[in-house]
Protein backbone atom coordinates (compact mmCIF):
# COMPACT_ATOMS: atom_id res chain seq x y z
CA UNK A 1 0.00 0.00 0.00
CA UNK A 2 3.12 2.29 0.73
CA UNK A 3 4.62 1.56 -2.48
CA UNK A 4 0.87 1.88 -4.35
CA UNK A 5 0.53 5.64 -2.57
CA UNK A 6 3.54 6.59 -4.09
CA UNK A 7 3.06 5.79 -7.01
CA UNK A 8 -0.39 7.66 -7.49
CA UNK A 9 0.99 10.67 -6.07
CA UNK A 10 3.67 10.28 -8.69
CA UNK A 11 0.52 10.06 -10.94
CA UNK A 12 -0.69 13.19 -9.67
CA UNK A 13 2.21 15.25 -10.77
CA UNK A 14 3.01 13.55 -14.51
CA UNK A 15 -0.39 12.33 -15.29
CA UNK A 16 -3.20 15.33 -15.97
CA UNK A 17 -5.94 13.50 -16.88
CA UNK A 18 -9.36 14.25 -15.34
CA UNK A 19 -12.22 11.81 -14.21
CA UNK A 20 -15.67 12.65 -12.99
CA UNK A 21 -13.92 16.32 -11.96
CA UNK A 22 -11.04 14.97 -10.09
CA UNK A 23 -7.26 14.10 -10.84
CA UNK A 24 -7.73 10.73 -12.03
CA UNK A 25 -5.07 9.11 -9.76
CA UNK A 26 -6.14 11.01 -6.62
CA UNK A 27 -8.43 8.31 -5.95
CA UNK A 28 -5.88 5.62 -5.24
CA UNK A 29 -3.89 7.68 -3.49
CA UNK A 30 -6.40 8.45 -0.91
CA UNK A 31 -7.46 4.64 -0.54
CA UNK A 32 -4.06 3.58 -0.25
CA UNK A 33 -3.66 5.94 2.54
CA UNK A 34 -6.85 5.33 4.02
CA UNK A 35 -6.22 1.87 3.67
CA UNK A 36 -2.71 2.27 5.45
CA UNK A 37 -4.15 4.04 8.43
CA UNK A 38 -6.80 1.65 8.99
CA UNK A 39 -4.78 -1.66 8.21
CA UNK A 40 -2.70 -0.10 11.25
CA UNK A 41 -5.43 0.91 13.24
CA UNK A 42 -7.01 -2.43 13.52
CA UNK A 43 -3.80 -4.26 14.03
CA UNK A 44 -3.34 -1.79 16.83
CA UNK A 45 -7.02 -2.96 18.56
CA UNK A 46 -5.75 -6.40 18.28
CA UNK A 47 -2.69 -6.36 20.29
CA UNK A 48 -5.46 -5.46 23.08
CA UNK A 49 -6.98 -8.73 22.94
CA UNK A 50 -6.34 -11.18 25.71
CA UNK A 51 -8.80 -13.61 23.92
CA UNK A 52 -9.45 -14.76 21.05
CA UNK A 53 -6.45 -14.09 19.09
CA UNK A 54 -6.28 -16.63 16.54
CA UNK A 55 -10.04 -15.50 15.76
CA UNK A 56 -8.85 -12.19 15.51
CA UNK A 57 -5.52 -12.97 13.29
CA UNK A 58 -8.25 -14.37 10.70
CA UNK A 59 -10.37 -11.47 10.70
CA UNK A 60 -7.43 -8.92 9.98
CA UNK A 61 -6.18 -11.25 7.55
CA UNK A 62 -9.66 -10.61 6.02
CA UNK A 63 -9.21 -7.37 5.94
CA UNK A 64 -6.08 -6.76 4.41
CA UNK A 65 -6.67 -9.29 1.69
CA UNK A 66 -9.86 -7.87 0.57
CA UNK A 67 -8.11 -4.40 0.36
CA UNK A 68 -5.74 -5.48 -1.91
CA UNK A 69 -8.58 -7.11 -4.28
CA UNK A 70 -10.15 -3.29 -4.19
CA UNK A 71 -6.46 -1.65 -4.71
CA UNK A 72 -5.93 -3.42 -7.25
CA UNK A 73 -9.48 -3.14 -9.30
CA UNK A 74 -9.18 0.74 -8.31
CA UNK A 75 -5.25 1.08 -10.16
CA UNK A 76 -6.18 -0.83 -12.86
CA UNK A 77 -8.97 1.48 -14.06
CA UNK A 78 -6.98 4.32 -13.58
CA UNK A 79 -4.54 2.85 -15.59
CA UNK A 80 -7.29 1.96 -18.05
CA UNK A 81 -8.88 5.59 -18.05
CA UNK A 82 -11.96 4.25 -16.43
CA UNK A 83 -13.92 5.11 -13.42
CA UNK A 84 -14.22 2.06 -10.78
CA UNK A 85 -17.03 2.78 -8.57
CA UNK A 86 -20.53 2.36 -9.93
CA UNK A 87 -19.35 1.78 -13.48
CA UNK A 88 -21.71 -0.87 -15.17
CA UNK A 89 -20.76 0.41 -18.91
CA UNK A 90 -19.19 -2.80 -20.17
CA UNK A 91 -19.73 -6.33 -18.67
CA UNK A 92 -16.12 -6.32 -17.72
CA UNK A 93 -16.40 -2.90 -15.88
CA UNK A 94 -19.23 -4.45 -13.78
CA UNK A 95 -17.90 -7.52 -13.23
CA UNK A 96 -14.92 -5.45 -11.27
CA UNK A 97 -17.35 -3.58 -9.68
CA UNK A 98 -19.55 -6.23 -8.52
CA UNK A 99 -15.58 -8.09 -7.00
CA UNK A 100 -15.34 -5.06 -5.59
CA UNK A 101 -18.88 -4.86 -3.93
CA UNK A 102 -18.20 -8.15 -2.39
CA UNK A 103 -14.95 -7.03 -0.97
CA UNK A 104 -16.29 -4.19 0.82
CA UNK A 105 -18.82 -6.75 2.23
CA UNK A 106 -16.00 -8.99 3.45
CA UNK A 107 -13.81 -6.24 4.96
CA UNK A 108 -17.44 -5.14 6.77
CA UNK A 109 -17.78 -8.65 8.00
CA UNK A 110 -14.20 -9.08 8.73
CA UNK A 111 -14.10 -5.56 11.11
CA UNK A 112 -17.12 -6.95 12.73
CA UNK A 113 -15.82 -9.68 14.20
CA UNK A 114 -13.12 -7.95 15.56
CA UNK A 115 -15.75 -5.67 16.85
CA UNK A 116 -17.26 -8.26 18.49
CA UNK A 117 -13.54 -9.15 20.18
CA UNK A 118 -12.93 -6.19 21.09
CA UNK A 119 -16.14 -6.34 22.96
CA UNK A 120 -15.66 -9.36 25.09
CA UNK A 121 -11.99 -8.00 25.78
CA UNK A 122 -11.12 -7.65 29.45
CA UNK A 123 -9.41 -3.68 29.56
CA UNK A 124 -8.50 -2.76 32.96
CA UNK A 125 -9.75 0.66 32.27
CA UNK A 126 -13.38 1.19 31.93
CA UNK A 127 -12.88 4.50 29.93
CA UNK A 128 -10.52 3.41 27.31
CA UNK A 129 -12.60 -0.04 26.98
CA UNK A 130 -15.15 1.87 25.93
CA UNK A 131 -13.54 4.56 23.42
CA UNK A 132 -12.58 1.66 21.87
CA UNK A 133 -16.22 -0.20 21.93
CA UNK A 134 -17.68 2.55 20.52
CA UNK A 135 -15.14 3.94 17.68
CA UNK A 136 -15.20 0.92 16.41
CA UNK A 137 -19.13 0.57 16.58
CA UNK A 138 -19.50 4.09 15.05
CA UNK A 139 -16.50 3.41 12.57
CA UNK A 140 -18.60 0.47 11.40
CA UNK A 141 -21.88 2.52 10.75
CA UNK A 142 -19.68 5.21 8.94
CA UNK A 143 -18.18 2.47 6.54
CA UNK A 144 -21.65 0.61 6.14
CA UNK A 145 -22.84 4.12 4.22
CA UNK A 146 -20.43 3.19 1.51
CA UNK A 147 -23.80 0.88 0.91
CA UNK A 148 -25.78 3.70 0.26
CA UNK A 149 -23.82 4.74 -2.49
CA UNK A 150 -24.53 2.01 -4.60
CA UNK A 151 -28.39 2.49 -4.84
CA UNK A 152 -29.44 4.01 -8.10
CA UNK A 153 -30.93 7.26 -8.49
CA UNK A 154 -33.62 8.47 -9.83
CA UNK A 155 -32.48 9.91 -12.99
CA UNK A 156 -30.68 6.20 -13.29
CA UNK A 157 -33.82 4.28 -12.48
CA UNK A 158 -35.73 5.82 -15.62
CA UNK A 159 -33.27 4.52 -18.42
CA UNK A 160 -30.36 2.18 -18.84
CA UNK A 161 -27.04 4.25 -17.23
CA UNK A 162 -23.64 3.23 -17.53
CA UNK A 163 -23.52 4.24 -13.96
CA UNK A 164 -25.38 2.82 -11.19
CA UNK A 165 -24.74 4.53 -7.89
CA UNK A 166 -23.76 7.77 -6.90
CA UNK A 167 -21.84 10.02 -3.85
CA UNK A 168 -23.81 12.92 -4.77
CA UNK A 169 -27.16 13.30 -3.81
CA UNK A 170 -29.74 15.72 -5.66
CA UNK A 171 -26.93 16.43 -8.12
CA UNK A 172 -24.86 14.83 -10.61
CA UNK A 173 -20.83 13.02 -9.55
CA UNK A 174 -18.19 15.28 -10.63
CA UNK A 175 -19.95 19.09 -10.26
CA UNK A 176 -18.19 21.63 -8.10
CA UNK A 177 -16.74 20.51 -4.74
CA UNK A 178 -14.84 21.43 -1.82
CA UNK A 179 -10.96 21.57 -2.02
CA UNK A 180 -8.96 18.31 -0.99
CA UNK A 181 -11.70 16.35 0.07
CA UNK A 182 -13.61 16.23 -3.55
CA UNK A 183 -16.74 16.79 -1.58
CA UNK A 184 -19.89 18.54 -3.35
CA UNK A 185 -21.11 22.35 -2.52
CA UNK A 186 -24.12 21.76 -4.49
CA UNK A 187 -26.08 18.57 -2.88
CA UNK A 188 -25.69 16.60 -0.50
CA UNK A 189 -22.31 13.92 -0.20
CA UNK A 190 -22.43 10.13 1.24
CA UNK A 191 -18.71 10.47 1.52
CA UNK A 192 -19.37 13.18 4.44
CA UNK A 193 -21.00 10.86 7.14
CA UNK A 194 -18.97 8.03 5.72
CA UNK A 195 -15.73 9.91 6.66
CA UNK A 196 -17.07 11.21 9.76
CA UNK A 197 -18.10 7.50 10.59
CA UNK A 198 -14.82 6.18 10.02
CA UNK A 199 -12.73 8.65 12.36
CA UNK A 200 -14.45 7.45 15.19
CA UNK A 201 -11.58 4.69 15.66
CA UNK A 202 -8.92 7.46 16.13
CA UNK A 203 -10.61 10.03 17.64
CA UNK A 204 -12.45 8.53 20.44
CA UNK A 205 -8.87 6.49 22.07
CA UNK A 206 -7.35 9.80 21.12
CA UNK A 207 -9.81 11.28 23.61
CA UNK A 208 -9.40 8.73 26.66
CA UNK A 209 -5.58 9.57 25.83
CA UNK A 210 -6.02 12.74 26.47
CA UNK A 211 -7.53 12.53 29.43
CA UNK A 212 -5.25 10.25 31.17
CA UNK A 213 -2.42 12.15 30.20
CA UNK A 214 -4.60 15.43 31.68
CA UNK A 215 -5.11 13.44 34.97
CA UNK A 216 -2.40 14.51 37.27
CA UNK A 217 -2.86 17.83 36.53
CA UNK A 218 -6.74 18.22 36.45
CA UNK A 219 -8.30 16.76 40.05
CA UNK A 220 -11.48 16.15 38.01
CA UNK A 221 -9.97 13.72 35.42
CA UNK A 222 -8.41 11.78 38.25
CA UNK A 223 -11.43 9.98 39.08
CA UNK A 224 -11.52 7.09 37.11
CA UNK A 225 -15.56 7.34 36.73
CA UNK A 226 -15.57 11.21 35.57
CA UNK A 227 -13.21 9.81 32.55
CA UNK A 228 -15.55 7.08 31.70
CA UNK A 229 -18.34 9.70 31.97
CA UNK A 230 -16.75 11.88 29.45
CA UNK A 231 -15.93 8.82 27.23
CA UNK A 232 -19.16 8.13 27.04
CA UNK A 233 -21.03 11.38 26.36
CA UNK A 234 -18.21 12.09 23.66
CA UNK A 235 -19.48 8.46 22.19
CA UNK A 236 -23.23 9.45 21.96
CA UNK A 237 -22.41 13.22 20.87
CA UNK A 238 -20.37 11.83 18.33
CA UNK A 239 -22.60 9.24 17.03
CA UNK A 240 -25.51 12.02 17.43
CA UNK A 241 -23.11 13.86 15.12
CA UNK A 242 -22.51 11.22 12.54
CA UNK A 243 -26.96 10.76 12.56
CA UNK A 244 -27.15 14.65 12.01
CA UNK A 245 -24.33 14.65 9.18
CA UNK A 246 -25.96 11.83 7.36
CA UNK A 247 -29.52 13.50 8.30
CA UNK A 248 -28.47 16.22 5.96
CA UNK A 249 -26.33 14.19 3.08
CA UNK A 250 -29.67 12.28 2.12
CA UNK A 251 -31.81 15.40 1.87
CA UNK A 252 -29.44 16.25 -0.79
CA UNK A 253 -27.51 19.07 1.46
CA UNK A 254 -24.04 20.36 1.35
CA UNK A 255 -22.32 19.86 4.22
CA UNK A 256 -20.87 23.80 3.77
CA UNK A 257 -24.66 25.09 3.37
CA UNK A 258 -26.65 23.52 5.76
CA UNK A 259 -30.98 24.68 6.13
CA UNK A 260 -31.94 25.98 9.44
CA UNK A 261 -33.58 22.61 10.28
CA UNK A 262 -29.61 21.17 10.15
CA UNK A 263 -28.68 24.57 12.15
CA UNK A 264 -31.01 23.79 15.16
CA UNK A 265 -30.20 20.45 15.20
CA UNK A 266 -26.56 21.30 15.63
CA UNK A 267 -27.06 23.85 18.00
CA UNK A 268 -29.03 21.93 19.91
CA UNK A 269 -26.73 19.09 19.93
CA UNK A 270 -23.85 21.22 21.00
CA UNK A 271 -25.62 22.43 23.54
CA UNK A 272 -27.03 19.21 25.41
CA UNK A 273 -22.96 18.09 25.11
CA UNK A 274 -22.04 21.33 26.62
CA UNK A 275 -24.63 20.42 29.78
CA UNK A 276 -23.97 16.87 29.73
CA UNK A 277 -20.10 18.18 30.08
CA UNK A 278 -20.52 20.21 32.54
CA UNK A 279 -22.38 17.81 35.05
CA UNK A 280 -19.54 14.97 34.27
CA UNK A 281 -17.28 17.45 35.54
CA UNK A 282 -19.41 18.57 38.68
CA UNK A 283 -19.93 14.75 39.78
CA UNK A 284 -17.57 14.23 42.97
CA UNK A 285 -14.10 12.97 42.63
CA UNK A 286 -12.67 11.11 45.19
CA UNK A 287 -8.82 11.45 45.63
CA UNK A 288 -6.49 11.02 43.04
CA UNK A 289 -4.80 7.06 43.68
CA UNK A 290 -1.84 5.41 42.02
CA UNK A 291 -4.45 3.55 39.48
CA UNK A 292 -6.78 6.69 38.85
CA UNK A 293 -4.36 9.00 37.36
CA UNK A 294 -1.75 6.44 36.20
CA UNK A 295 -2.62 5.83 32.63
CA UNK A 296 -3.81 2.60 32.13
CA UNK A 297 -1.34 -0.64 31.60
CA UNK A 298 -3.66 -1.94 29.00
CA UNK A 299 -3.92 1.01 27.00
CA UNK A 300 -1.47 1.86 24.78
CA UNK A 301 0.31 5.45 25.52
CA UNK A 302 1.65 5.94 21.65
CA UNK A 303 -0.91 7.66 19.85
CA UNK A 304 -3.08 5.25 17.26
CA UNK A 305 -2.39 5.86 13.59
CA UNK A 306 -4.50 8.98 12.21
CA UNK A 307 -7.02 7.64 9.40
CA UNK A 308 -6.95 9.24 6.14
CA UNK A 309 -9.81 10.49 4.38
CA UNK A 310 -11.48 7.07 3.38
CA UNK A 311 -13.43 8.87 0.38
CA UNK A 312 -13.88 7.96 -3.30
Amino acid sequence: MGALALVSAVGLVVDDRVLTGARIWAKPFKFSLSFIAYGLSLAWLLSLLDRGRRAGWWAGTVVVATSVVEMVIITGQVIRGERSHFNHQTPFDETLFNVMAIAVVILWLGTLALAVLLLRARIADRASAWALRCGIAIALAGAAVGFLMTQPTAGQRRGESPVVGAHSVGVADGGPSMPLTGWSTTGGDLRVPHFVGMHALQLLPLLVMALTALAPRVARLADARVRLRLVLLASGAYAALFALVTWQALRGQPLIHPDGATLTAAGLLACATAAATYAALRAPARPPGPEAAAPPRDFPKQSPPQDAELVS
